[in-house]
Order: structure tokens, then C-alpha cells, then sequence
């Protein structure tokens, strides 16, 4: 499956690539502007330096050859005289004595013949050879031998006459290299820099929108009283004042709702305590009725007791919303379960395993005893009976599990189940947990999620249901 950028995503790889860009652009130039430097640089040091040792063998090869007048210049004929050609051990004495810094090879053409050292003369190509005999200075990157080298060009003196020298670019390509990997380097290094300060910037940026979040998904889970404190933000200001006038206009309905349910429930106790106990009475003279008529009063009493556990149901959750903040108090988990899983069920279904015996949490008695009661009873009366209640260590803290006969509750019906007068998926088959008043499960989850705990529906191993509370606890 494809995932996808969240803003916080966006807006850092948004950082990064815009870091990435600069630097690249920036590597670029630089590498543009320094490789060119050096590149020129020492093709510049090169040919002064070839022209130098040229002129050296110049004054060498020309300033004997005429005792009549001084030394003239590179290019020029001797003062006076016929020149004289020199021998070959003059020339190859004058090439070999010639300074060098850091040139690889030399090559001298003189009067017909080569004279070389380090080099051969078909290392130079011979459009450079006729270039610089021709009194051209030339230069041109070669490879020679597997190597990068700079050949130079120079004429020496009479036509037909050049010096080359071979400098090698070793030094220059490995610094050309350094620099490149270090410009690549530094390019990925701010490109990570750019990742992480869009990482924090987004992360401040989007602090209001995660505590927006927060409060949303507290007003959902029921705290109606959440509020944001950013009304007073230039940017934020509107944002949080309509959120709050929502919230603050929610959380009035919902308890002007809660205080209308408990009115109607209150005033329906009286006339339900009347027919119940009229119910009673008839049920007491049951034996006495006709045949016809013992059925539809059996079918009376068991819509009666539907009923008031309805009447009951309604005034817990009216209770529950119209903000009854409860009683913490200090109790030891195991025996508050055992008591009352046990009480429900009229039997002993409880184990508490050794690592739990001891285990406490500041809770609601009243709203934690209507948990494990309500659990016990869903499964006593619509799903077969309960299998057994178990307390341990794990999770928050504590884990409860209560265990049912039943089908199982759908895959599908799984949250379904907690919501108030919910009802299974259409078109499956009716799901036992939701025989009562609807309002049993709900009850559960609301207290369950007042304790700061969760509770999850699943299926048994051995088959039916499983109902899993998870509650913060801790040893005393």
C-alpha cells in the first residue's frame, strides 16, 4: 500500500530538498570557479616554466657560438659569427642540467635530431611538434603511460628547433577530486541539516494543530470541559475561539440532554416501582389466573424487567455525562473484581493470578463494580454463561478478562458493540451481547475509559467471546 506524506513529512522534505538545491547550486559554482582557477594556474606555471628552461638552453646552445658581440635575446641570431651547431653531448648535457620542479619529462629537437629524457618523442603528437617548430608556443593534456600529463610547447631558437616538457597532473586531478568529494559531502551533510531543521521547524510549526488534535479527540472520548488555550495567538486566535464556542455549546447540550434523561428516568422510577410491584402481586397469584391469560403476563414481566433495567442504564449514563466527576479512592484490584464478578454471577468464576493479588489503583468503586458486573451479567444472561473472570499483571498494569459460552461477537461488531443502542452489521445474524437494553456495553467502555484504561472485544480460543480490560495499577 502507498503511503502517504503527512504535512509534517511535507513541510521537512520540503526543508531538505530546498537545502539539497542550494547546496547543490552552490557546490556547482564553486566547483565551476576553482577547478578553472587551479586548472588555469597550473597551465600557466607550466609554460613559464617550460619557457624558462627553453631560454635556458637558448643562451646554452647560442651564447657560444660568436665571440665577436654580446648575447642576444631567445629568437635572435648571435651578434656576430656563423652559428655553429653543437655536438650531441653539449645538447643532451644542456637538457639534462636543466632545473625542474616537478616536470615528468623533457624533450628537446635540435638540429635534426631528438634528445629526451624520460620521455620518447612519439609520446608528443605531431601537429604539436610542427605547431611549436613552426615558433608557436603550444600546450595540450595528453596521457601518457597511463598517466595525465600537460605537454608545453616552446621554440627554441632557429626554425625547426622546440622544446616540450611533460608535467604531470597528478597532483592537480587529486585535488580536483578532493574537492569535488568534498563539495558532494557538503552538499548531502546540509541536505540532511535542511531535513532536520524542517523536522523542528514543522514540529513548532504544527504544535497548535497536534494540541488541536488533543483537544478534539478529548471532547470526542466524552471530556466535553477540554478547551484550547491559543485565543490569544494572532494566527491561531480565531481557530481557537471557534473551537471552543463549538466545544463550550456541545458540552451544554449534551448536559442539558444528560439532565433531561435524568429527569424523564426519575419521574418514570415512581410509576415503574408501581407497575413492578403490581407485577409481582399478579405473578404471586399466578395460579390463580386463567390459561390464556399466564402467558402475555409472563411476556408483561419480562418487558418490565427490560424496562427498568433500561430506566436504570439511562440514569447511569445521564449521571456519567452530566459530569458526575465520582469518589477516587484506593482499592486493591483482585478483591474488587472477585467480589464483584461473584456477586453477579451467584458463583465463584474469579481467579487471581499471584502477580495481580496485590496489585492497586485509585478508582471509582461504584463505576468499576458496574464494569465487572455488567461484563459478568451480559454473559450470564445472553451468551451462553460466563466461563470465568481473570486477573493479572500486564499492560497498564493490570489486565481483567472475562470470558463468555457465546457465538463471539463478528469481527465486524467488534467497537460496534460499545457504542449507546448499537446494533450488529445489517444482514448478519443477531449478536447475543446486544439482547438487553443496548445501553449495558457503552456503560463499560465510558467507565472503563473514566479509569483511564481500554477495553476490546475478541474471541476466545476455546470459543465465544473475550472481553480484555486494560487498567493503570501498581503495587503498593
Amino acid at each position: 500500500m502507498r503511503r502517504r506524506f503527512g504535512l509534517r513529512d511535507r513541510v521537512m522534505l520540503a526543508y531538505g530538498l530546498l537545502a539539497l538545491g542550494l547546496s547543490g547550486v552552490l557546490a556547482l559554482v564553486t566547483w565551476s570557479v576553482v577547478s578553472n582557477y587551479l586548472t588555469n594556474q597550473r597551465i600557466s606555471s607550466a609554460i613559464v616554466e617550460t619557457t624558462d628552461n627553453a631560454n635556458t638552453l637558448h643562451y646554452g646552445l647560442y651564447g657560444l657560438t660568436s665571440s665577436c658581440g654580446p648575447v642576444r635575446r631567445l629568437g635572435q641570431e648571435p651578434a656576430c659569427g656563423t652559428v655553429v651547431p653543437q655536438s650531441p653531448s653539449m645538447v643532451m648535457n644542456l637538457v639534462e642540467a636543466l632545473p625542474s620542479t616537478d616536470t615528468a619529462a623533457m624533450l628537446m629537437h635540435y638540429d635534426g635530431a631528438w634528445y629526451t629524457v624520460s620521455a620518447k618523442a612519439s609520446d608528443i603528437p605531431a601537429d604539436m611538434v610542427e605547431s611549436a617548430q613552426g615558433g608557436v608556443k603550444v600546450d595540450r593534456r595528453l596521457e601518457v603511460g597511463g598517466d595525465e600529463v600537460l605537454a608545453v610547447g616552446v621554440p627554441v631558437g632557429r626554425p625547426g628547433e622546440a622544446f616540450f616538457e611533460l608535467h604531470p597532473l597528478n597532483r592537480l586531478d587529486n585535488t580536483l577530486r578532493t574537492l569535488k568529494l568534498t563539495l558532494i559531502l557538503a552538499a548531502i551533510v546540509t541536505a540532511l541539516l535542511g531535513l532536520a531543521v524542517g523536522r523542528l521547524a514543522s514540529t513548532v510549526a504544527l504544535r497548535p494543530l497536534a494540541k488541536l488534535t488533543q483537544v478534539a479527540a478529548a471532547v470526542a472520548r466524552g471530556r466535553l470541559d477540554a478547551r484550547l488555550e491559543a485565543e490569544n495567538d494572532p494566527d491561531l486566535g480565531g481557530l481557537a475561539r471557534s473551537f471552543n464556542q463549538t466545544a463550550a455549546a456541545l458540552e451544554k447540550r449534551v448536559i442539558a440532554d444528560a439532565r433531561f434523561a435524568g429527569d424523564v428516568s426519575h419521574e418514570l422510577r415512581t410509576p415503574l416501582m408501581t407497575m413492578m410491584n403490581s407485577m409481582q402481586l399478579i405473578q404471586n397469584h399466578r395460579a390463580e389466573l386463567p390459561t390464556s391469560v399466564r402467558e402475555p403476563v409472563e411476556l408483561l414481566g419480562d418487558d418490565l424487567d427490560r424496562f427498568r433495567q433500561l430506566v436504570v442504564d439511562l440514569l447511569e449514563i445521564s449521571r456519567d455525562d452530566g459530569g458526575d466527576q465520582g469518589s477516587r479512592e484506593l482499592v486493591r484490584i483482585g478483591d474488587l473484581v472477585r467480589a464483584a464478578a461473584d456477586a453477579t454471577a451467584g458463583r465463584e468464576i474469579t481467579e487471581v493470578a499471584p502477580d495481580a493479588a496485590d496489585l492497586t489503583m485509585e478508582a471509582d468503586k461504584r463505576r468499576l463494580e458496574r464494569v465487572i458486573a455488567n461484563l459478568v451479567d451480559n454473559a450470564e444472561q445472553h451468551a451462553g454463561g460466563c466461563k470465568g473472570v481473570l486477573v493479572q499483571a500486564g499492560g497498564k498494569g493490570v489486565v481483567i478478562y472475562v470470558d463468555d459460552a457465546g457465538p463471539g461477537v463478528p469481527e465486524a461488531d467488534r467497537e460496534r458493540i460499545f457504542e449507546r443502542f448499537g446494533r450488529g452489521t445489517p444482514g448478519t445474524p443477531p449478536n447475543p451481547h446486544r439482547s438487553g437494553t443496548g445501553l449495558g456495553l457503552a456503560i463499560v467502555a465510558r467507565h472503563v475509559e473514566w479509569h483511564h484504561g481500554t477495553i476490546q472485544a475478541t474471541a476466545r480460543p476455546e470459543g465465544g467471546a473475550r472481553f480484555i480490560i486494560d487498567l493503570p495499577a501498581k503495587n503498593p
